[in-house]
């Protein structure tokens, strides 16, 4: 029997792209199914979070994702550019979003093409892997084609119908929630929530305890 779990990622969240490689792993070595759900990030989906945040928050986020990336042996630099549009010395954030909207809506039409993993994989791996201007040139478009995708006819069908994914993400947005967790990644197996890429191990125990098998 597959078993499978619902997976709430963001393309602004490290730790998001700290588990993408042992969550594309956990696929190819068990008999899984990983439902992606794609969100907005917290800075987005919470209104002023950066505002209210513990300053001491940020610094230990930078070091912690730092250190996590040379245990794991990942490239990894803060997006040059921000995912997110901020004034950081303010934690003001404003209503448009080009880059994350771009990325959080391709994530949805990746996923509606049955290639919502290798995606998240490719593009995070730009984004996260010190890529400078990931937006420009042909970076997207190659980690694309790389999970097998074109991301001109992406793009294409977003623009033709942009409340269709933004549907879509809203609906993530609260099924995150009603699983009881407000933070990326999020998995959710048989209704229990699993947060933090600490937490794989932990959730690939609870699986086998229902009948998880290696391919």
């Amino acid at each position: 029997m597959t078993l499978e779990f619902d997976l709430f990622w963001s393309f602004r969240s490290p730790y998001s792209y700290l588990a993408t490689p042992r969550l594309v792993q956990m696929e190819k070595d068990y008999d899984l199914k990983i439902n992606v759900r794609p969100v907005y990030p917290i800075a987005v989906r919470i209104k002023d979070f950066f505002k209210n945040v513990n300053p001491m928050w940020p610094p230990y986020l930078i070091n912690d994702t730092f250190r996590i990336s040379q245990y794991l042996g990942l490239p990894y630099n803060w997006p040059d550019p921000d995912p997110i549009v901020m004034d950081i010395s303010t934690g003001e954030v404003p209503e448009d979003q080009p880059y994350i909207s771009r990325l959080t809506r391709a994530g949805i039409a990746a996923v509606e093409r049955g290639k919502g993993l290798p995606f998240l994989y490719e593009v995070s791996s730009v984004v996260f892997g010190g890529v400078k201007k990931w937006n420009e040139g042909d970076h997207l478009e190659k980690a694309a084609a790389r999970a097998g995708l074109d991301m001109a006819e992406l793009d294409a069908a977003i623009e033709k119908d942009p409340d269709h994914y933004e549907k879509a993400i809203a609906e993530n947005e609260a099924a995150q929630k009603d699983a009881g967790h407000w933070g990326v990644p999020l998995m959710v197996f048989e209704g229990e929530p699993f947060f933090g890429q600490d937490r794989l191990d932990l959730l690939v125990w609870r699986m086998e305890q229902k009948g998880l098998k290696k391919r």
